[in-house]
């Protein structure tokens, strides 16, 4: 079976409008990726903006805070596409060891058959 890559756009919309605050179903890799770039961009265009005074932290912390909720969603909907629970997500207040694990986890390609936690995201119906 052949699972299609979301592309940038996709991912962002489905992060921050259809999954803004789901922690149920899978996320493919490519989803999850492309938020974490789009992410990035947005936090460095703000610090160049606004620099690092004290304007500049107040809209850092907004922007993150806007970034909390579907970026943490996205994260367990990752680890479910994987067949792991939502909360190993927690590893990441291991210091140093815990991310790294997440990280590894995060770049594995998803289970090609569905699991407990839904369908494989993204399939492409015509190979089916």
């Amino acid at each position: 079976m052949y699972q299609r890559q979301v592309d940038f756009g996709e991912a962002i919309k489905r992060a921050l409008t259809l999954n803004y605050c789901n922690f149920s179903g899978r996320a493919s890799r490519s989803e999850y990726w492309w938020f974490c770039l789009f992410q990035f961009i947005v936090g460095a265009a703000v610090s160049i903006i606004f620099g690092n005074d004290n304007t500049g932290e107040i809209v850092s912390g907004l922007v993150s805070l806007a970034f909390l909720l579907p970026g943490l969603g996205l994260a367990v909907r990752r680890l479910h596409d994987l067949g792991k629970s939502g909360w190993w997500v927690l590893l990441v207040f291991i210091p140093i060891v815990g991310a790294i694990v997440l990280i590894v986890w995060y770049t594995k390609p998803s289970t090609p058959y569905p699991n407990e936690y839904g369908p494989v995201p993204f399939l492409n119906e015509e190979n089916l």
